[in-house]
């Protein structure tokens, strides 16, 4: 740290002909690895861009040697902020640009990062913004979706159905959906969207269960065998006393493409409206990564795709231990950059594209993962069942990887 500045003498100003002071001294050349995160450190988001914060700085303890520093700025969670804050990086010489958090922001950096030569590797999961030195470690939902869909078709279903939310994020699953059911020759026999902001979802999942046609069936069966009048007729009309309706859903699995508080709402309608989980298989997507989704009856036993848990259990441990809370979900991104970032700047911090784009890939806390050239990150996943207490590894991940897919 340099001396603190003396004040001025008393009696008048400084002399117009003291160069010291009309000119600020040039920034100070060093050859120590510059890599800067950008975060949203403060506004609505600060929290979780302190929590990837931490990650970050707890992969420093852990992989960092002292020719590393980490310059954070605050993206004030806006595309605006995010701008300024790869201008100020990329003026104090940061040679790697880890973050931003959002699509938006990925965007605004872009242009600046890329006409300074610096490599991004960001954190947002929508891989329209990657691309040409923008990488991307964000978990991709297509990604998710086709490695449960390829599961659940090799135990023999066929007929799939999807529920999501009415946004960029649904329209990612469903692509992926009719992608991957493509490639399998299986069938989407429906596909529902529901309003992100709907406080009552009701009406989607009657229509996605086809409720009311097979209430129809079932009370005209009721009274076909009422007008009979006769034993056979009896003895079937008692099977039907407990019906709520006749005919099965047209899919035999339902992916629903949602998380938290809304998957919970949505589980819990699907037995309402006769969709029965014990004779249709739900599947998720890595929203369902989460513990305690057991506790809602329609989703035990599910299946969703999702890195591999072990390894982020000890980071979760790690970061509890040090920081006394447990750490966002995607905190294990900032991590994984972070730690794949000073192992780089141990080979003398060029972080070249050949390093990056390295085919064998990188073990992180979110398993075996490694960049594509086109920016997107591909990962190892397994294939989880859901269970009442603990979420159970049914399909492990792939010890490696074959050749890239450009």
């Amino acid at each position: 740290m340099p001396p603190a500045e003396q004040p001025a003498a008393a009696g008048g100003p400084l002399p117009e002909d003291d160069d010291r002071y009309q000119t600020p001294p040039p920034p100070q050349k060093s050859d120590v690895p510059r890599v800067a995160i950008l975060l949203p450190l403060s506004g609505p988001h600060a929290a979780i861009g302190q929590a990837l914060l931490n990650a970050s700085q707890l992969a420093l303890f852990h992989f960092a040697d002292k020719r590393f520093e980490l310059l954070p700025q605050d993206t004030r969670g806006t595309a605006n902020g995010a701008a300024d804050a790869a201008a100020l990086a990329i003026g104090d010489g940061a040679s790697l640009i880890l973050g931003p958090l959002f699509a938006a922001s990925v965007e605004a950096i872009a242009p600046a990062a890329r006409a300074a030569d610096v490599t991004v590797i960001a954190f947002s999961n929508d891989r329209r913004v990657v691309g040409n030195r923008i990488f991307t470690m964000g978990f991709l939902p297509g990604e998710q979706v086709d490695r449960v869909m390829r599961y659940a078709y090799r135990q023999g279903l066929r007929n799939f159905a999807l529920l999501a939310p009415d946004n960029d994020y649904g329209t990612a699953v469903a692509a992926a959906m009719n992608d991957t059911a493509t490639a399998l020759s299986a069938a989407i026999t429906r596909t529902e969207f529901y309003d992100p902001l709907a406080e009552d979802l009701r009406p989607v999942v009657r229509n996605l269960a086809d409720y009311d046609a097979r209430r129809r069936n079932l009370l005209d069966e009721r009274n076909a065998l009422k007008s009979r009048n006769d034993e056979v007729a009896r003895v079937a009309l008692k099977r039907l006393a407990n019906r709520q309706t006749l005919g099965d859903v047209s899919f035999d699995a339902l992916l629903i493409a949602a998380g938290g508080k809304r998957l919970e709402a949505i589980a819990a309608l699907l037995p309402h409206f006769d969709i029965d989980p014990k004779q249709t298989r739900m599947l998720g997507t890595g929203q369902w990564d989460v513990s305690g989704i057991g506790r809602e009856p329609a989703l035990l036993d599910a299946w969703f795709a999702a890195p591999p848990p072990g390894k982020r259990a000890e980071f979760i441990a790690q970061y509890k231990q040090i920081y006394g809370k447990s750490p966002a979900r995607i905190a294990t991104l900032a991590y994984d950059a972070t730690a794949i970032a000073a192992v780089f700047a141990r080979d003398g911090g060029k972080f070249d594209l050949s390093e990056i784009l390295s085919p064998q890939g990188f073990t992180g806390r979110d398993g075996l993962f490694r960049f594509l050239v086109e920016g997107i990150t591909q990962r190892g996943l397994t294939v989880q069942q859901v269970k009442r207490t603990r979420n159970q590894v049914i399909d492990p991940p792939p010890t490696g990887f074959g050749p890239p897919i450009n």
